[in-house]
C-alpha cells in the first residue's frame, strides 16, 4: 500500500472514530437529562379548619404531591436548629413532605399559610411550619389528648388533608 492511501485510511479512520465519539458522548450526557429527577414539589399554603366531628388540616402543593408521612412525636422541633417549636400541647404529630420546598429556585418563599398558630379548635390546638430544609418541608399539629386521624391526597389542585376526628359539636 502505498503511503498516501495509508495516510488516507487513517485520517478516514481517525475521523470516524472522533465522529462515533462525539455522537456517544452527546447521547450520554443527554441521557441523564431524560431520567432526571421530576421538579420538586412547592408548597404554597396551609388551611385549618374546623367540622362538626373533625378539624382538618389541608396543605396545597404546585406540581406533583410528593410522598407524605405522618407520625407522633413526643416533641416539635424546627428543622435544622433543633429549637423546640413553642405550641403547647401533650401529643403532636408531625408531618412531612419530601421532596418538597416551600421557596423557588432563586430561594424566596413561596409558602403563604400560617408560620405559627394556635387555633383552639375543638381537638388541634397549635400548628406551625417546622421546616423547609435540604428537599423536606415539614409542619406539627398539637394537642391535648392522642389525636386519631385520617390522611387523603386529593388533585387538581393537589393537597394533602389530615382530618382529626373529635366529638360532634355541633
Amino acid at each position: 500500500m502505498h503511503t498516501r492511501t495509508r495516510l488516507r485510511l487513517t485520517a478516514a479512520a481517525a475521523s470516524t472514530l472522533l465522529i462515533a465519539g462525539a455522537v456517544a458522548s452527546t447521547a450520554a450526557s443527554a441521557a441523564p437529562a431524560a431520567q432526571a429527577a421530576p421538579a420538586t414539589a412547592l408548597v404554597t399554603n396551609a388551611r385549618i379548619a374546623g367540622h362538626c366531628t373533625f378539624d382538618r388540616i389541608v396543605i396545597d402543593v404546585k406540581g406533583s404531591l410528593p410522598p407524605t408521612t405522618v407520625k407522633r412525636v413526643s416533641v416539635l422541633r424546627y428543622d435544622a436548629s433543633g429549637k423546640k417549636v413553642p405550641l403547647a400541647g401533650k401529643r403532636f404529630l408531625e408531618i412531612k413532605l419530601s421532596p418538597a420546598a416551600a421557596h423557588n429556585a432563586a430561594g424566596k418563599n413561596v409558602y403563604k399559610g400560617p408560620r405559627l398558630t394556635r387555633p383552639n379548635l375543638p381537638k388541634l390546638k397549635g400548628f406551625a411550619l417546622t421546616g423547609d430544609f435540604e428537599g423536606v418541608v415539614t409542619f406539627g399539629a398539637a394537642f391535648n389528648s392522642r389525636p386519631d386521624y385520617t390522611t387523603k391526597r386529593l388533585h387538581n389542585p393537589e393537597r394533602f388533608v389530615l382530618d382529626i376526628s373529635h366529638r360532634n359539636t355541633c
